[in-house]
């Protein structure tokens, strides 16, 4: 195994995880850290390096390389970077920050500005599209970065995801973008459990109601994905309730910032928040339903379909 990598990968969870294992399959050279063993033993069977921290793992990267950082939140993304055993403090001029996780606009044009003073590429790049599409590299990017350098890293993009959005070349401008999805998105989630905790209610079959659904005006795709699992009783996580509570937050956070009254959005955001206070925060976003139903994690009720 090479000691040098041409991507490191900081965080190998859900998304980073299906990357590490997606590169790694069409050929390159992948370094990866996270403080989960599992993780951690996942990467190393795909063919990764694995490094016990990022300032280690940057010191074997290539001049050129890409670190590509795909933890959760702001914190994690500057413990990361600067913090102790940090990327950035071993990285070379000319080398390349992604960073992939969804965090506020100011919080990632506040790290760009820092990462290009150490003479450091920056692309701002959340990702969207759950860990299957990662891991087939047909999930979505969105992408704020100046022409010239994702011209330069064209392969690396085109193997990571078949639907790359050019969003501008302003740091944040990812994020924004990627926020207001995501606020559609949990507004699509809530409606979507809410429909079919109302159905439930009437006594009508769910997947019945589920099918007219997906075929009539009511559709979405991630109410339509969600509640398709929700309807098993599958609550294994591919995106933590967390994570939508988080990314709901964030946007109307943004929308408050920019004076701009939200009327939805603050209550999916709110619905979100008690979801995690009634113990369903590590589970699949898709336990909206019998939180709404009323049921506790543990609840060993049937599915409803």
């Amino acid at each position: 195994m090479s000691e040098t990598a041409q991507v490191l990968v900081l965080g190998a969870g859900n998304m980073g995880g299906a990357m590490v294992q997606r590169l790694c399959e069409r050929g390159w050279r992948v370094g990866v850290v996270d403080v989960d063993v599992r993780r951690q033993r996942e990467a190393g069977t795909a063919g990764a390096r694995v490094w016990p921290d990022a300032a280690q793992g940057a010191r074997h990267l290539d001049a050129d390389g890409v670190v590509l950082v795909a933890v959760v939140d702001t914190p994690q993304c500057e413990a990361v970077l600067w913090g102790a055993g940090g990327a950035a403090s071993t990285q070379l001029p000319g080398q390349t920050v992604m960073l992939c996780p969804t965090i506020a606009p100011q919080d990632v044009e506040r790290m760009a500005e820092r990462l290009q003073a150490q003479g450091l590429a920056v692309i701002d790049a959340p990702m969207s599209g759950g860990p299957a599409r990662a891991r087939e590299g047909c999930m979505s990017l969105m992408l704020a970065a100046p022409s010239a350098e994702l011209q330069r890293r064209e392969a690396l993009l085109n193997d990571l995801a078949s639907r790359r959005f050019v969003v501008g070349e302003r740091p944040g401008d990812g994020a924004r973008t990627k926020l207001v999805n995501n606020l559609l998105a949990g507004i699509n989630l809530v409606g979507a459990a809410e429909a079919l905790a109302l159905a439930s209610r009437l006594g009508l079959d769910a997947q019945r109601t589920l099918d007219v659904i997906n075929q009539s005006s009511g559709q979405s795709w991630i109410g339509g994905d969600r509640m398709a699992r929700a309807l098993q009783g599958d609550w294994v996580p591919r995106a933590h309730i967390t994570l939508l509570a988080k990314d709901t937050g964030l946007a109307v956070a943004m929308a408050d910032q920019a004076g701009h009254p939200l009327q939805l959005g603050p209550l999916a955001a709110q619905i979100f928040r008690r979801a995690c206070d009634a113990g369903w925060a590590e589970f699949d976003d898709a336990a909206l339903l019998p939180f709404l139903l009323g049921r506790t994690p543990g609840d060993d009720s049937p599915p409803l379909a």
